[in-house]
């Protein structure tokens, strides 16, 4: 059975400006991606059915095996894995209208629009839970429980690594998993209210304390006198620092100073210069709204707590202070003085006194560096997506009408 992760055309929009650079499924919560998870749970690599311009990148693969089309904001468990296992081809699932997914036999569609555009039949109606990444909130909001249950998943039958630093202090050592060469200097490590998961040679520097549920993603850094509060993901090949509570990091992504980050998500190739604070909490208590790309204005979140959600390549400047609820875009340039706006339209530079276009050459010389510091390469692919999310935008950038 060939697993096919399609971009659901009804939810995407509210999961920008995550999704401007990779399909839903590539969402990390907890532990792992979405499509980690699926991979995980059928034991083979899943593809994607997603946006024309991220197509390259996220490659869409049929097999003669069959193909089944798989909602990709669709967090997987036992009972809905086994209820696709047991698909027949033609047959579908729907959960209170929403497709779940459809056994395609040896078909295939030609585009996520010819998914989209397909009728099917609706006498699938899924009887059980199922836990969707709707809204960009979801991301943060039950990150925990996501902790949790791919802990379980991935720890499943193995033995950790021994903890073997005599200066880290630890509770509940039962619910700690450490990878192959995680690297623990006098840190206190407290898993009695969650699984704490340390990836593959990530670091725990002095005086640093972790409290569960919390991931370290590979090869990522837990700097000196770090303070990570709980129902916290960070994804592999970061650095963090200072204070972090329920919030999740992609990946290849910094806050490694001092400075408090809440309720927040923050995409890939970010860096949060020092001092950098989000405020996740308005003075009066009230309801946050936040900036929604598919309602085109702010929408009432039902949270008192939110923080910063920013997309791929997005820097601030030391002391940068973000507002309750800011949601910044791909590729922007924070920095100054004050408090800038909630809504920062991908490819801005500047901060609370105004805002130009942060164009794209100057982007691209920024990102090919920042990349080249990770051994990775900034190729064409890379220059075309980017491309085509600041076309995207232009819209949002007022100063440019």
């Amino acid at each position: 059975m060939n697993i096919i992760l399609f971009d659901d055309k009804s939810i995407r929009p509210n999961l920008l400006p995550l999704t401007f650079t990779r399909p839903v499924a590539e969402i990390r919560t907890g532990i792992l991606t979405i499509a980690e998870k699926w991979g995980h749970f059928f034991k083979k690599e899943v593809s994607f059915l997603t946006q024309d311009y991220l197509q390259k990148k996220f490659p869409y693969k049929t097999s003669a095996e069959g193909n089944v089309y798989v909602n990709g904001a669709i967090c997987p468990d036992v009972a809905l894995v086994v209820k696709i296992k047991n698909l027949q081809p033609g047959k579908v699932i729907f959960k209170q209208g929403t497709l779940v997914a459809f056994h395609a036999g040896t078909n295939n569609f030609n585009t996520l629009a010819d998914l989209h555009d397909h009728h099917f039949d609706k006498a699938g109606e899924y009887n059980e839970d199922i836990y969707f990444i709707r809204e960009i909130w979801h991301i943060f909001k039950n990150n925990g429980s996501q902790i949790r249950s791919d802990f379980e998943l991935i720890t499943a039958g193995r033995k950790s690594q021994p903890i073997t630093d005599p200066h880290t202090l630890v509770y509940n050592p039962e619910n700690i998993f450490l990878e192959e060469g995680v690297e623990l200097r006098a840190a206190i490590l407290n898993a009695s209210g969650g699984p704490i998961y340390l990836g593959k040679n990530a670091q725990v520097q002095e005086g640093a304390i972790i409290r569960g549920p919390f991931s370290l993603g590979e090869g990522s850094v837990v700097n000196m006198g770090g303070k990570m509060r709980g129902d916290n993901t960070i994804g592999p090949f970061c650095k963090v620092g200072g204070e972090i509570s329920n919030s999740v990091i992609f990946g290849y992504s910094n806050k490694g100073h001092d400075g408090f980050m809440g309720n927040s998500v923050m995409g890939e190739w970010c860096n949060l210069g020092a001092d950098t604070n989000t405020s996740n909490m308005k003075n009066n208590y009230a309801e946050i709204k936040l900036w929604n790309y598919a309602k085109g204005g702010f929408k009432v979140s039902g949270l008192q707590f939110c923080g910063l959600i920013m997309g791929d390549h997005g820097k601030s400047g030391i002391n940068t202070m973000f507002n309750t609820g800011t949601v910044a875009g791909v590729g922007t340039n924070i920095f100054g003085a004050g408090y800038p706006r909630t809504f920062i339209p991908s490819f801005s530079w500047g901060g609370a006194n105004s805002f130009e276009t942060y164009q794209l050459r100057k982007v691209f010389e920024a990102v090919e560096k920042a990349m080249e510091r990770r051994g990775k390469v900034f190729d064409e692919t890379e220059r075309n997506i980017l491309s085509n999310i600041y076309h995207q935008e232009r819209e949002h950038r007022s100063w440019e009408r």
